[in-house]
């Protein structure tokens, strides 16, 4: 019989303290984790044409600049509370005035996506790295959600303001629970308010309860000294003149300019909101399934901070709270673990035409271990497996202790394997490792080197193009781990069934520069193909996998989701001045293709260097960069 949560709990709390310490000392102790920047996007998207501001400089005494963040939000908030001196980048520790979170609360939840495309709908199922954080999250019902989140807000107490308030969204599920675990992290004495937001819509007719139609908002400062703003917030009264009768009745005696400002200045809300509907006809809808309405985040941002504030949302989701903080003038940071998240968000403000913006990941040389709980204690227990269904043979202890190595024998030579990590992003780094350890592992003298990888940042398709000639880059299945825990791996050893796929990548037309002017020119970009080898590289079923490969063949280019133009590429910062995505439908009203030829106007120079990221439905990123000589 499973224990019961009260026994739990004190567990759950004493874990939970003792990992924030880690992570915490781990902070202070100067090993750091990285965010890579992999775009600086200035939001101009085909019909508004390139981008025709000041571009913000990334030096060390930049100004602010908002971001998007594609990570665990665990390792985020290290990096945010860490900071990255070198860089000129301060501590973010003490400076955030609101978070607003809604973590997800349902375990049996389908995290799938849906994929609209010419001809066919398909669903994507979670990506390693989400898998792995949805299976962390649920293994154990409630406890591990909660063993989940405990770290999480100890790390955002951290990076609250002594003016700041941090506000949890939930529902029955968890609730009161999470109530429990955030007087014990904030303090009882700084609880504000429990919020009761409540909405409508249909039940099922075979329901054997009431309709469960409210979520619960928890508000909780960092100190005494919160921000409120109610004169922001205030709302009509539903029936003035009986307020205004029940005042008479008790004696207090109005004016008629005491009755007119009393009218007009309206009321604080109480704690239950049933004045903010769900938006589910609304333009702001992205169909995403835990899209919250941006009345409900104008509210709270307009309550609890003020313009130029700094809002963190570390569970992005559809973007709503960094939208709204956008609108409302204050700066913002918004994380999600989910590729399909960050594509949203991305479009959406993009939209929005906000400020330029950093998009971001973990650095790629983050290497995390698994939990002890797992299926693999170590992540080098797993790349031996992976090397092994590769067909490499592992390195002795004494020959080389890191166990993400091997290497394969054959008759032009040995061949040396890198397994990457679950947890990382196969990027541009680890490439140009691997074209090191080429030379030096071992004495050095391998005829090339085999880089495995589960996931990837949006550097690796010019890194693979760049070290060509010493470096292949492979994907491992994504269903991989799902195959082992079924059939085990002596079973995939014999059948020899697992098989590992190039990288997808982009293909364009030849890019050409002709005079418009005396000192402009004209760049003209045209999309030619896009190559995605196998659908075994993407989370679907076998259904959907046949359905792709029909769109693959007849309409590839149909798989961008997102592709932008940097026509002036330092080599480092992809600066994306230029943008189109599915649904932008002011040039072709075609919501499931995106256009694939521009022209843009550009200032003369000696020579450029012309950079094109498309990223697909999947999240997949690819580059293509070509250096032109003046026109």
């Amino acid at each position: 019989m499973p224990k019961s949560l009260i026994y739990e709990l004190p567990k759950i709390v004493e874990e939970g303290r003792k990992e924030a310490q880690r992570l915490l000392e781990r902070i202070g102790s100067g090993t750091r984790i990285g965010l890579q920047t992999n775009e600086l996007v200035l939001p101009a998207k085909d019909v508004s044409g390139l981008w025709k501001g000041q571009t913000p400089s990334l030096a060390p005494d930049r100004e602010w600049l908002n971001r998007l963040i594609y990570g665990d939000n665990l390792l985020a908030m290290q990096a945010l509370l860490a900071g990255d001196p070198a860089n000129g980048l301060p501590s973010l520790r003490g400076r955030v005035d609101l978070i607003y979170i809604d973590p997800p609360f349902d375990s049996k939840a389908d995290y799938r996506t849906k994929i609209s495309l010419p001809g066919v709908d398909i669903e994507q199922r979670p990506t390693v790295i989400e898998q792995f954080a949805y299976a962390d999250t649920w293994k154990d019902g409630t406890a591990s959600y909660l063993r989940m989140l405990y770290p999480r807000l100890v790390l955002m107490r951290e990076l609250l303001s002594e003016r700041g308030s941090i506000y949890v969204h939930i529902d029955w599920h968890v609730g009161h629970y999470v109530k429990v675990l955030m007087d014990e992290i904030f303090g009882k004495e700084n609880f504000v308010n429990e919020i009761i937001w409540c909405y409508t819509g249909p039940g099922s007719p075979l329901m054997r309860q009431f309709n469960r139609k409210h979520d619960v908002i928890y508000w909780y400062s960092h100190s005494g000294s919160w921000i409120f703003n109610q004169e922001e917030v205030r709302v009509p009264y539903k029936d003035p003149n009986q307020t205004l009768r029940k005042a008479f009745d008790a004696g207090k005696g109005m004016s008629e300019e005491e009755i007119r400002r009393y009218r007009e200045r309206g009321k604080v809300p109480e704690t239950w909101w049933e004045d903010i509907a769900v938006a589910v006809r609304s333009k702001q809808n992205l169909h995403y399934t835990t899209q919250k309405p941006e009345k409900l985040l104008e509210r709270i941002i307009k309550a609890s901070s003020n313009e130029g504030d700094l809002v963190c949302d570390f569970f992005g989701g559809s973007g709503t709270t960094a939208a709204v903080a956008e609108r409302l003038g204050r700066r913002w940071i918004t994380t999600d673990i989910g590729k399909p998240a960050t594509l949203v968000m991305r479009k959406r403000f993009i939209d929005q035409e906000v400020k330029p913006f950093l998009y971001q990941s973990i650095g790629d040389y983050q290497k995390e271990s698994f939990a002890a709980s797992r299926q693999y204690k170590r992540v080098g227990d797993l790349s031996q497996i992976v090397l092994r269904l590769y067909g490499a043979l592992p390195f002795s202890e004494e020959e080389c202790s890191d166990r993400n190595w091997g290497y394969v024998k054959h008759g032009g030579g040995n061949t040396l394997v890198w397994v990457d990590s679950p947890n990382k992003l196969t990027g541009r780094a680890t490439v140009r490792r691997a074209a090191e350890a080429r030379h030096t592992l071992l004495g050095g003298g391998w005829s090339k080197v085999v880089v495995l990888g589960w996931n990837f940042a949006f550097d690796v398709s010019e890194a693979i193009r760049q070290y060509r000639d010493e470096v292949e880059v492979l994907v491992i299945p994504p269903d991989l781990l799902d195959k082992l825990s079924k059939k085990g791996e002596e079973k995939l050893v014999r059948e020899g069934s697992i098989r590992f796929s190039s990288y997808q990548y982009l293909i364009c037309k030849p890019m050409r520069l002709r005079p418009a002017s005396d000192t402009e020119d004209e760049l003209c970009v045209e999309l030619d193909n896009y190559v995605l080898l196998s659908p075994d590289n993407i989370p679907l079923d076998d259904r959907d996998k046949a359905r792709l490969q029909q769109v693959l063949a007849r309409d590839p280019l149909a798989l961008i989701e997102y592709w932008s133009i940097d026509p002036d590429y330092d080599g480092h910062t992809f600066r994306s001045r230029w943008q189109d995505y599915r649904e932008n439908t002011g040039n072709d009203n075609d919501a499931l293709h995106c256009v694939y030829r521009t022209t843009l106007r550009v200032p003369r120079l000696p020579q450029r260097t012309v950079c094109v990221k498309a990223v697909d439905v999947f999240g997949f990123e690819s580059i293509v960069t070509s250096t032109l000589p003046q026109a």
